[in-house]
């Protein structure tokens, strides 16, 4: 089968044939329809994060049907369509028991992260680890629901909102995208920052009450100048945007960390302390989370939004894309 995989030090991904996996009688074997293609995948190729091991096959975002199947699977059927759940925990540590599973202090399964993942034209798996679809769903347009909405929604319930609170959405994108419309239901007044028009444009589409061009604006004074906001959800997690939140954030705010350039953070604690504002640091997503997505993309109250599709073989062309800034939502591979 044809896989992309990341080999130590390098800065691209490798087109190459490999074995189709051999599952066991409790395993899966999925053919992948279609993988999003997610920062983090930027973060492993420019070592701010270490894989599990070397060459690996990343993509986390994964969805498929049901290619084959072990003997003790009875949940699951051929052709049923799925959604990779990309942690599979211990089950005895108390993360695992309390349901926190992306916390698990000694993970049997991270795909795309310390095992194969799915830029692959087949990934097995635990029918545990899989969320069985509708019949009648995109399984296309679904795969990047498997991060960047659950993300969100993992994101809002630490943060957790209320009726008429001002948040702001530092850094729109793909968990951007998904947070504006997560915290739209909850009642709130989103703001959202980007350097990128196109992706404004988007958010307000989406919902976004008060939209910040940071590359024309100086976003401290805007926001200021509007009466602060109470949750800043930052996506960047640069030295100079956690220093622009921690003066943009009304007092007993709160700060949400989800993304990270990988630079240290100068800070005085006194800002914090004395204004009382809390930082809440964000990791991943739950099962419950990812079905509870699964859930509102159903119902029809949360888009997913879609750069493009491409092919596997395009696939280190947007990576630079993602890197450039220039995806205006994900770029999700399609296998057919």
């Amino acid at each position: 089968m044809k896989a992309a995989l990341l080999y130590k030090n390098e800065k691209k991904l490798r087109i190459e044939d490999v074995p189709v996996p051999e599952i066991n009688d409790d395993e899966v074997l999925i053919k992948v329809k279609a993988a999003g293609i997610c920062h983090t995948e930027l973060h492993f190729i420019d070592n701010v994060l270490n894989a599990g091991k070397y060459p690996i096959i990343p993509g986390h975002e994964v969805a498929g049907i049901v290619y084959k199947k072990g003997k003790n699977v009875k949940s699951l059927d051929l052709n049923d369509k799925v959604l990779l759940y990309y942690y599979r925990g211990c089950g005895k540590c108390d993360f695992c028991i309390n349901g926190q599973e992306n916390l698990c202090t000694n993970p049997e399964m991270e795909y795309g992260f310390i095992n194969d993942g799915g830029f692959s034209e087949y990934i097995k798996a635990r029918e545990t680890d899989l969320v069985k679809l509708n019949d009648d769903i995109d399984i296309y347009s679904i795969a990047p629901i498997a991060c960047s909405i659950s993300t969100g929604i993992h994101a809002l319930n630490m943060a957790k909102p209320e009726l008429n609170d001002r948040v702001l959405v530092y850094g729109v994108g793909g968990v951007g995208f998904g947070l504006i419309q997560l915290n739209k239901l909850r009642g709130c007044r989103v703001f959202s920052a980007s350097r990128n028009d196109k992706k404004l444009d988007i958010a307000k589409k989406l919902g976004s009450d008060y939209n910040i061009n940071t590359y024309n604006e100086n976003i401290v004074n805007k926001v200021k100048s509007m009466g602060g906001v109470d949750i800043i959800y930052d996506l960047v997690g640069s030295n100079e945007t956690i220093k622009n939140d921690i003066e943009m954030l009304n007092k007993a705010g709160k700060l949400v960390l989800i993304g990270y350039d990988g630079s240290n953070v100068n800070i005085n604690p006194l800002d914090l302390i004395i204004n009382e504002i809390k930082i809440i640091s964000c990791v991943g997503n739950t099962r419950y989370e990812l079905e509870e997505a699964v859930r509102l993309f159903n119902e029809n109250r949360i888009k997913i939004v879609i750069d493009r599709f491409d092919e596997l073989k395009n696939i280190n062309n947007d990576l630079e894309i993602i890197r450039n800034g220039q995806a205006m939502g994900r770029i999700v591979i399609k296998f057919d």
